[in-house]
């Protein structure tokens, strides 16, 4: 696998959790297959591959479909245009976070601390994610700019929901902390642009 398609992993990976996250704003519910895919690789830190950060590529082809609808101005109705607004919000904030080392080493430890728990009961379990959540908002909350997230309010004002949404928050936080460690910059999507939509469609034919 090539740095591109690497890199490509990451982005995918953090659009697929973008995605849950207005998906869950929006109606308050998660595609739970989905959900797992970007609360594991949360405690996934030492992984050998960035494959193996989300278990397997297989597990990133939504997020793969969805870059290529966004990079071929492609998706009709069903596009979402405040998607690539969230996820311009979240490298910006993962900039601020590189350069933030006390906050960064709080969410490591933050991490390390909850895993025992997360493998016991699952990622996707409420107590892991209202943890996970109560991590985000001790921490990464903290750092500007903020991510502002657009929903239902019925939905925004549940403590659970607004819970899981930080925590999927973290998780696209993680995929945009991976993107950047691989070389990848916001340069990349003006000067490498054919190159990224060459290795979404081959991942997507795999």
């Amino acid at each position: 696998m090539s740095f591109m398609d690497d890199r490509v992993l990451a982005l995918a990976g953090m659009v697929q959790a973008l995605r849950q996250v207005r998906r869950i704003a929006e109606t308050g519910e998660a595609d739970n297959a989905v959900l797992g895919t970007a609360t594991d690789s949360v405690f996934r830190i030492d992984a050998a591959s960035p494959e193996e950060v989300y278990g397997h590529a297989d597990a990133l082809k939504p997020g793969m479909q969805l870059l290529l609808d966004y990079f071929s101005n492609s998706g009709g109705d069903a596009r979402d245009d405040l998607l690539p607004r969230l996820a311009l919000a979240v490298m910006q904030l993962e900039r601020r976070f590189a350069r933030e080392d006390a906050t960064a080493k709080k969410v490591h430890e933050g991490i390390l601390a909850l895993a025992p728990t997360a493998e016991r009961l699952g990622s996707t379990h409420p107590d892991v994610l209202n943890a996970l959540g109560s991590l985000y908002s001790d921490t990464v909350s903290h750092l500007r700019p903020r991510v502002m997230v657009q929903g239902n309010p019925h939905y925004l004002g549940q403590a659970a929901i607004v819970s899981e949404i930080r925590a999927v928050l973290l998780a696209a936080l993680r995929s945009a902390v991976l993107w950047r460690q691989l070389g990848g910059s916001l340069w990349d999507f003006v000067l490498r642009r054919r190159a990224l939509v060459g290795s979404v469609q081959s991942q997507l034919r795999l």
